[in-house]
């Protein structure tokens, strides 16, 4: 039958409506009778027994659910095509900065498509690189990936972490570096560790063998402190500081360059504290016990730079949101020298290298990095190509010069040689893309006015000559959490969208560490609503100055992004077209209960509390769903997250997918052999595809 130019044109726009035309069947998800009294509220919890993510009814329901939603990413003309692109766009050589210990520089790099990233290893800076460790030999499909690598000082073994499936749990093994072996050393249990040589053999943090019967990612109380020496069983390793009766503590201990002081840091945020204590011990004293630096625990964080003799470098908030270093005498406990005085702009990173003081700082999201004296005396400014980020300028004492990063929206990372003598930059590699040309696009920072007046930055990237006509297609990211910094920064994948007319918008919202602790505390607890408030306006002006239309924006955020996407999309679901909540934190009634979810009560507080939970109920993505019309949803999460575990994703889905009034899909995405991120290249190819083709086809474009 031949339509009519009226009739094509209203399938064309239905089909713009609702992407492939109509929602799919979805599976049926069983309802069980369980009400919790929280202070006096009943709530209702009818998908509670998705939470237990190893039974066969819940794998059952996985499978289901990934049959409907394959089924139907399937029937997407485009999906094939931008695979194929995102295969082109990232299959160039990705080359991190080179490390040195002793006389040997150590770096990583994946060719192009490889699942994992292999390490190098190189005498002097000019010598032939040698494959050090290749991970992709490991396992078959290329799930296991390297999560830690330490090297002792002088370069002869190496501290090996092996991470199955992206699961946050590691094991430790020992190489002898000359030879490539693998000695019989092998721990286990680790999770929130970095490894610290200290003469034979190092420390490392773990969790108590699981009793028999318990699956390993229940058990995350109990934090311990051990030391493994080189050539001997796990059984005898020493415990070296534990503390039962706060079972909810990380403890964490590193070495000083010079390997004479153990520094012990210790936090507890399970108690809704955002700071730590720090203790230290002389190893060249032979000393047992720890000494405090800061004893108590509250919202002040503390960390140690580096010692300078007996003297210890300290990077604080203490009395400073911004951040500043002082310089600690255990001869003098009670006094702190100001080394580097709190600034306007937030301390980014503070490190040392060749006998200096590096820092960066952020100025309106974007870095400033500046060399001091150890005295704290303003040597010079590191100037940067352009507005963007940096890191890296950390090293060895007696370094000569170090590296760092340079990347921004629209410039590939970069690795740049400053020499600490002359003071100059100098490029030490740059990445080439293939057919991506950066004059092409356009990238700038704005700023707009949230609900209560406050002023928040955001930046934009799209291709140059865009017309502000309102009919763009627009992807909105952001995080606003826990005072990490959302900086603007280089993704080759996200090529495949702006060469397609999208604009990519970066949201800096309040709980981030753009404007320090104060800008991090103005998004926490029960200020938790202001992060809401700053995205939904950061949508609202790219609507009113014609970037986008509500029809044409899609939204994406993951882990406490994924929660910021569920609660706006509860709030203003007629403001967005496309929602794409990733490994979200949507249960905020029971996060705590879940591996090492108490953690996050230091920025979110806790149900138990009768005041958080007013304020979490109000904003929890499971129990704010209404029956009403919502956007296209994918919601992604993956069986080995055993950060954000899928349970939040599993009844967060359920519940949209009852709830959902309006034609538009409702899908989970449910990774195997995954975790809280891709676990191999493949997997994160795949997965990117998936959601790009998703919010194209939802939005009906071609």
């Amino acid at each position: 039958m031949r339509l009519s130019k009226l009739a094509l044109a209203t399938s064309l726009a239905l089909l713009g409506t609702s992407g492939l035309g109509q929602a799919p069947s979805y599976p049926s998800t069983r309802k069980v009778e369980q009400v919790d009294n929280y202070h006096g509220t009943r709530v209702s919890d009818p998908y509670r027994w998705l939470e237990d993510d190893n039974s066969p009814e819940t794998a059952k329901w996985v499978e289901a659910q990934n049959k409907v939603t394959f089924g139907y990413l399937e029937k997407i003309p485009v999906r094939s095509q931008i695979k194929q692109r995102l295969e082109q766009l990232y299959n160039y050589p990705k080359i991190s900065s080179p490390s040195r210990k002793g006389e040997f520089y150590i770096f990583s790099k994946n060719d192009g498509l490889q699942n994992q990233n292999v390490l190098y290893i190189q005498k002097g800076l000019n010598g032939s690189p040698e494959v050090l460790l290749d991970p992709n030999k490991w396992s078959a499909d290329g799930t296991i990936r390297l999560s830690a690598f330490a090297l002792t000082r002088d370069a002869r073994y190496a501290v090996v972490g092996v991470s199955r499936s992206g699961s946050d749990w590691q094991e430790y093994q020992v190489m002898e570096v000359t030879t490539r072996k693998m000695l019989d050393d092998l721990v286990k249990w680790v999770k929130v560790s970095s490894p610290a040589w200290w003469g034979n053999g190092f420390f490392y943090s773990r969790y108590p063998e699981p009793k028999k019967g318990y699956e390993l990612s229940t058990r995350n109380e109990d934090h311990q402190v051990w030391y493994h020496r080189i050539g001997t069983p796990q059984s005898e390793d020493q415990q070296i500081y534990a503390d039962s009766a706060n079972p909810q503590r990380f403890h964490l201990v590193q070495t000083t360059e010079d390997e004479r002081f153990a520094i012990l840091t210790i936090s507890d945020r399970g108690k809704g504290k955002k700071g730590n204590s720090v203790y230290y011990r002389d190893l060249s004293k032979g000393e047992k016990t720890f000494h405090p630096l800061v004893a108590d625990i509250g919202d002040d964080s503390f960390s140690v730079v580096d010692n300078i003799g007996e003297k210890f470098l300290v990077e604080t908030n203490h009395k400073a949101p911004n951040g500043r270093v002082v310089l600690f005498d255990p001869a003098k406990p009670g006094v702190w020298q100001e080394v580097l005085p709190e600034r306007p702009e937030p301390l980014e990173s503070v490190g040392t290298a060749g006998g200096k003081l590096f820092a960066t700082y952020l100025k309106d999201v974007t870095t400033r990095a500046y060399v001091y004296s150890l005295s704290g005396r303003l040597e010079n400014e590191v100037a940067m190509p352009g507005p963007g980020s940096a890191g890296g300028f950390g090293g060895n004492f007696d370094d000569k010069f170090v590296f760092y990063t340079f990347t921004s929206l629209n410039y590939p990372p970069s690795i740049f040689r400053y020499d600490i003598a002359t003071r100059k930059s100098s490029l030490h590699r740059a990445t080439e893309i293939p057919g991506y040309k950066a004059e092409e696009y356009e990238t700038k920072q704005v700023f707009y006015t949230s609900k209560d007046g406050t002023r928040v930055p955001m930046f934009i990237v799209h291709r140059k000559g865009l017309k502000l006509d309102g009919t763009n297609p627009t992807l909105l990211y952001g995080y606003g959490g826990f005072n990490i910094t959302t900086s603007p920064s280089f993704s080759a994948l996200r090529i495949a969208l702006l060469e397609r007319g999208f604009v990519y918008a970066s949201a800096n919202m309040r709980g981030g560490g753009e404007y320090g602790e104060k800008w991090h505390e103005a998004g926490t607890k029960l200020k938790k609503q202001n992060v809401f408030d700053d995205f939904i306006a950061a949508a609202e002006w790219l609507i009113a100055n014609k970037y986008t239309s509500s029809s044409r924006l899609a939204i994406q955020g993951g882990s406490n992004g994924g929660l910021l996407v569920g609660a706006v999309m509860n709030q203003r679901p007629e403001l967005f077209k496309v929602a794409i909540p990733q490994v979200g934190v949507m249960d905020m009634l029971r996060f705590h209960k879940f591996t090492i979810g108490w953690n996050w009560i230091a920025d979110y507080g806790s149900s138990d509390n009768p005041e958080d939970f007013k304020a979490l109920y109000a904003y929890s993505p499971i129990h704010n769903l209404k029956e009403i019309s919502y956007p296209a949803t994918l919601v992604t999460t993956a069986d080995h997250d055993d950060r954000v575990v899928p349970a939040h994703s599993f009844k967060y889905a359920a519940t949209l997918q009852e709830r959902q009034r309006g034609q538009a899909p409702v899908l989970i995405r449910i990774e195997t052999k995954s975790g809280h991120g891709a676990s191999n290249t493949a997997k994160q190819l795949e997965g990117t595809a998936d959601v790009y083709s998703f919010i194209i086809s939802e939005m009906g474009l071609k």
